[in-house]
């Protein structure tokens, strides 16, 4: 119990850290953007199966959500943690995000995307 609340911790110090950071242009600070997005990613890939649930029953109704809805989500979260655990991995060179949105809360109506120009922080 005690590790949860000190990682729950060290989640909301970067995140209250990172509108600070973005706005700065010196290379500790774009290490620190793409250290606090590869944490925020890693921790908050379980949201993508709601978010897909929703977008897909929107689209398609309550049956298509609860059967493709679930499965979609389930690749988003997988995809979105392994983004977030390779930004963390790879932190120290700050490139681009690999996944669009940013963060899950960011366009939580629009689909997740991957890719990306890979090019370094500006």
């Amino acid at each position: 119990m005690k590790q949860i609340i000190k990682m729950l911790m060290l989640v909301g110090a970067l995140l209250a850290m990172t509108p600070y950071a973005a706005n700065a242009s010196s290379y500790p600070a774009k290490m620190g953007v793409k250290l606090g997005n590869g944490v925020v990613n890693a921790v908050t890939g379980m949201g993508e199966i709601p978010k897909n649930i929703m977008i897909a029953n929107r689209a398609e109704g309550p049956a298509y959500a609860a059967t493709a809805g679930v499965m979609t989500g389930f690749l988003h979260m997988m995809g979105r943690t392994f983004c977030g655990v390779a930004d963390l991995a790879t932190f120290f060179i700050p490139t681009k995000p690999m996944v669009q949105p940013n963060y899950i809360w960011q366009g939580f109506k629009k689909e997740t995307t991957y890719g990306g120009d890979w090019e370094m922080l500006k």
